[in-house]
């Protein structure tokens, strides 16, 4: 194929469409597109929405294998507007357009990267929107395939024919974070204590969240290591424990969840002593003063008083003062 030559005009003819794929999550960031490597020439394109639909270096990827945010993205050989679109296979050929940059103007032909901010979805791959006489590098590979013209936000369709080059352009995607471990993984409503979150991707961690709550502080140590002040709690409970990044926020497992304990006040009236304290040391509760009352002793007496309430929720270990008659 000629410098210059229409990489369209071969054999993709106008029309429309989009595609879709999995993944497995990865440590950030991962790369996908063209490695940029191999020998490229500065080609001419029409008005279109063009994506390598696979590629022919070892270990390159053309969609991404995991779900989160394109954070940078790059061409080679360059010139005239451009702008990164985000494609979604729906199935055979058939892709939809799911988000844009916004258009650059390339100011040399070297390789030039542009910061984005574009949620991604594993399987998700992408496209470059040009306008006529727009240049990009490209090189025998590929294939590639697009729309002529280019797809509109939202827009489906299925994409018109292939063609054997390689398209120079590539996108850094930052995973979503994970959360695998939690220590300690309960404390008391009171909050306060520091929790130990394990992890995946906690690169530019912009909040921690136990339930809606934000913690009272965070600080990130390493990409898969982070401490959270614990915030105090209404009540107790078990709740979610979540990171968020620039990629989105860490999906809910089973390994995030964080337990809020208290002393949940039993009903103790017209129990004796012993039964007493061995209620209140199940509800995580511990016996304040006792009273005697009316000629009772501690082994004959029963609870007529007892204070705080039934149903009053209180730190662990809270003690509840018991009047026996």
């Amino acid at each position: 194929m000629r410098a210059g030559r229409d990489l369209l005009s071969l054999t993709l003819i106008a029309a429309a469409a989009v595609l879709l794929f999995g993944g497995a999550a990865q440590a950030a960031p991962i790369t996908i597109g063209s490695p940029l490597s191999g020998t490229f020439k500065s080609g001419t394109l029409p008005a279109a929405t063009l994506f390598n639909l696979s590629l022919p270096e070892a270990g390159a990827q053309a969609t991404s294998p995991v779900d989160g945010a394109i954070v940078r993205w790059r061409v080679l050989d360059a010139a005239g507007p451009l702008r990164l679109r985000v494609l979604r296979p729906l199935g055979g050929k058939s892709y939809q357009s799911v988000g844009a940059s916004t258009t650059v103007n390339p100011a040399s032909l070297g390789t030039e990267a542009f910061a984005t901010n574009l949620p991604v979805r594993a399987g998700d791959t992408i496209g470059i929107d040009s306008a006529t006489g727009s240049k990009l590098g490209y090189q025998l590979g590929g294939p590639i395939a697009g729309w002529v013209p280019p797809l509109g936000e939202g827009e489906s369709s299925e994409y018109v024919a292939t063609e054997p080059v390689e398209l120079a352009f590539n996108a850094d995607v930052q995973p979503r974070p994970t959360v695998t471990a939690l220590t300690p993984s309960s404390d008391s409503i009171r909050g306060g204590s520091t929790v130990t979150v394990a992890g995946t991707d906690f690169a530019g961690v912009s909040g921690v969240s136990f339930g809606s709550v934000p913690a009272t502080a965070f600080s990130v140590g390493s990409e898969g290591s982070l401490t959270a002040v614990v915030p105090a709690s209404a009540g107790p409970g078990t709740v979610d424990v979540t990171v968020t990044t620039v990629a989105g926020t860490s999906p809910v497992s089973a390994a995030d969840r964080f337990t809020y304990v208290a002393c949940a006040v039993p009903k103790l009236k017209g129990l004796k002593l012993k039964a007493a304290r061995k209620k209140l040391r199940q509800a995580l509760c511990r016996p304040g003063k006792v009273r005697l009352r009316g000629g009772a002793t501690a082994k004959t007496g029963r609870v007529v008083k007892q204070s705080p309430k039934p149903r009053t929720t209180l730190a662990p270990e809270a003690k509840v003062n018991l009047t026996l008659r």
